[in-house]
């Protein structure tokens, strides 16, 4: 990654040398914080995230981006699956909420904006009927049928 690329901190105490931050570590803390929130089903990623993640490689940065304008503002947009019957105003509120306090807590960075995308519902999971030993129900229609 260049070396323009990185987000230097700012410390009181400069002599030792300064703070370099990867925005790929705020885009992985942001994640995190995100997915954390209750009503979050998961985080939406593209089809590499979700290959990699069949294949046991977690990657805690899907669904999230982050821009840093010239000013040093940083903007955060979050992409997310929701569970189905949550308040999507109140944890979308609570998304931006935890992402803006985690980047604070960890890095003394401000967060100006949080956009929160919702890409979709997650669906509540029903009981099937089906029994999966037999699954076209012919256990049944057998004795019915001798009966």
């Amino acid at each position: 990654m260049a070396e323009e690329s990185k987000i230097v901190l700012s410390s009181k105490d400069q002599t030792l040398g300064a703070i370099q931050i990867s925005p790929r570590v705020l885009e992985f803390i942001a994640g995190i914080a995100a997915s954390q929130v209750d009503g979050v089903a998961k985080m939406y990623g593209s089809l590499a995230n979700n290959v990699g993640e069949l294949l046991g490689r977690s990657d805690h940065r899907r669904g999230v981006k982050l821009t840093r304008s010239d000013d040093d503002t940083l903007m955060i947009d979050v992409a997310v699956y929701l569970d189905y019957g949550v308040s999507v105003p109140q944890v979308a509120a609570k998304i931006q909420e935890n992402v803006k306090q985690r980047i604070a807590s960890m890095t003394d960075l401000v967060v100006t904006t949080v956009n929160v995308h919702v890409q979709g519902i997650n669906a509540e999971k029903t009981e099937s009927d089906i029994d999966p030993n037999d699954i076209f129900g012919t256990q049944n229609n057998d004795k019915d049928g001798e009966e």
